[in-house]
């Protein structure tokens, strides 16, 4: 294996992605060939509906891929066990279904299931990869805490914890800046940015902070029409990528500021 391929942490070779409905296809975007490696932070970015969860799904291995492939780690996601799966992927949804009647502790120790025995018994060596990722994210002063008790901010902190827990190559958030103010928000992906580089691990989200992406990510993937684009900033702004991302009679992308503009 050469430089270059130890240190991808995810490819795709012409995926194609969306849904089947009995005999139907529901294409949401086609031909998607992109590489991802480790200390890199990426944002997905499109309109609402352009299949930004989608494509987080099938990186994922929730939703099959329509065609092409998903390789991670050397493998294709199609050929990975569950279990050899939540070793590679830590996922953090929007909207996920956990008891917020859990201390925060408890709920960052979730991230140690794909380790533990059939009874759940964690290790010393779990409870060092618990305690190193609270201390990463900075919350060692509300481990104790019920999760309940939380602003949106902070839980949103605990959430990323536990996918650091998981100690995987690759963490994958939808959305995680939802419901954030403006502080919290840049707070947030300021801090995916952080850990990227920290931890070595790749780090891909989708978000409508495209001004923030602009500034804080080393990769971008635009979805619109069915179609990607995928590349740094610099080179999907000189690309003129963003110059029709959105309806032209209300705001305008702004190429010397790198930024969206309300059109006056």
């Amino acid at each position: 294996m050469n430089s270059t391929n130890s240190h991808t942490v995810i490819k795709t070779k012409d995926l194609s992605i969306g849904y089947r409905k009995k005999n139907l296809v529901d294409l949401v975007a086609l031909e998607i060939n992109l590489e991802i490696k480790k200390g890199e932070l990426v944002a997905v970015l499109g309109i609402n509906g352009a299949g930004k969860s989608t494509l987080l799904k099938t990186l994922s291995g929730i939703t099959k891929p329509i065609k092409g492939e998903v390789v991670i780690k050397d493998k294709k996601i199609q050929n990975t066990d569950p279990s050899e799966l939540a070793r590679s992927i830590s996922l953090v949804l929007t909207e996920q279904a956990l008891s917020r009647n859990l201390s925060v502790i408890e709920l960052v120790a979730l991230g140690r299931q794909p380790y533990t025995n059939w009874i759940g018994r964690l290790t010393n060596t779990d409870l060092k990869k618990i305690m190193y990722a609270i201390q990463l994210v900075n919350i060692e002063d509300i481990r104790d805490k019920k999760c309940h008790e939380l602003s949106d901010g902070q839980f949103q902190k605990v959430l990323i914890a536990r996918a650091l827990a998981q100690d995987t190559p690759l963490i994958i958030l939808d959305e995680p800046t939802t419901h954030l103010d403006l502080f919290h928000k840049a707070y947030v992906l300021k801090l995916l940015q952080k850990l990227s580089k920290d931890t070595n691990k790749a780090i891909l989200f989708a978000t409508h902070e495209i001004n923030l992406a602009l500034q804080l990510c080393d990769k971008l993937i635009i979805i619109k029409d069915k179609k990607t684009l995928y590349g740094t900033p610099a080179e999907l702004i000189k690309s003129g990528a963003f110059n029709n991302l959105f309806p032209g009679n209300l705001i305008r992308f702004d190429n010397d500021s790198a930024s969206f503009k309300i059109k006056q």
